[in-house]
């Protein structure tokens, strides 16, 4: 009996499990639905749709560069409890997933997803995923990817606390040398610390300013000693403090963390090691990645979960 992809697609949407495996279900069940679903839970193939149910907030960032350090990726893959998280074979799955996004042309995680999985083009990097969902017994989730190019220079890469947080830093620069490299992995460590969301000025928007610029006048207006001030004055507080909210959230405007007299700017230090090696660098861009940000945590209560078990 042949087997059609409209059975393939409708077992897939009811168990979850990869194509090839509904595919095999069906063939082995000469297409019985019912039978193909059973089959599929015999062989573990069916749990990754019960588990897709189940908050996945934990997990690592993994990053990885071409050998070049033109090209690097970032990815977040989540697992539902900091154990997994910290398996080896977690893992090992997770740096084949870099493997694969530091190659891909996809532009989403969506086309991500659909495309044949380098160790095994049989599979899709979903069937994979959902074969590692079987096995682990948690749901998972590729949440995202980033690639980084810099053909005029290379890629730092920075890891902080064993993956929580992960930094890619786009650097250009006619040098390159150990010392040039190494400000590249501070500048990454500042990201990964700092937070900043711009890399430069010229990356805020417009709205932004403005937005902030109203809600600065709003509160000048309901201070009885502030807003008898004159415009001029008033207009110079709100730019004055529009200017230092951009130090905090500004990269290159930031304070240099590891900075000695505690006041230079990531901008000046990239401007000292530029001087003191001869080179042209400018920092491009950047991507940080938080294990987790934005997503809501399962709260865990042990003995409430003890008592579920005893009850059975």
């Amino acid at each position: 009996m042949a087997i059609t992809a409209a059975q393939v697609k409708e077992l897939r949407e009811i168990t979850g499990a990869g194509m090839m495996d509904c595919k095999k279900a069906l063939t082995e069940t000469g297409g019985d639905m019912d039978k193909a679903v059973e089959y599929l839970r015999e062989n573990g193939k069916a749990s990754a749709q019960k588990k897709a149910g189940r908050i996945a907030a934990e997990g690592i960032v993994m990053l990885k560069t071409s050998d070049d350090k033109k090209k690097g990726v970032a990815v977040e893959v989540n697992s539902e409890t900091d154990f997994v998280a910290q398996n080896a074979k977690f893992r090992g799955y997770v740096a084949e997933v870099c493997d694969q996004a530091l190659d891909t042309a996809a532009p989403d995680i969506d086309a991500f997803l659909a495309e044949p999985w380098k160790a095994d083009p049989s599979k899709t990097v979903k069937d994979a995923l959902d074969d590692e969902i079987a096995i682990i017994s948690e749901n998972m989730h590729i949440r995202r990817f980033a690639q980084v190019e810099e053909p005029n220079g290379f890629i730092a890469a920075y890891t902080h606390m064993d993956g929580k947080i992960g930094v890619l830093v786009d650097v250009e620069t006619d040098v390159v040398n150990d010392a040039i490299e190494e400000m590249g992995k501070n500048v990454a460590m500042q990201v990964a610390a700092m937070r900043p969301q711009y890399t430069s000025n010229n990356e805020v928007p417009g709205d932004y300013i403005e937005h902030e610029k109203e809600i600065l006048l709003a509160a000048i207006k309901n201070d009885p000693k502030e807003s008898q001030k004159p415009e001029k004055v008033i207009n110079g507080i709100v730019m004055g403090r529009i200017n230092k909210e951009l130090k905090d959230i500004v990269l290159l405007d930031q304070v240099y963390v590891k900075a000695e007299d505690g006041k230079q700017s990531i901008a000046k230090y990239v401007e000292q090691v530029a001087k003191e090696n001869g080179a042209k660098i400018a920092i491009k861009g950047f991507v940080r990645y938080e294990t987790g940000e934005g997503l809501e945590k399962k709260e865990e209560n042990f003995a409430e979960e003890v008592a579920k078990q005893a009850r059975g």
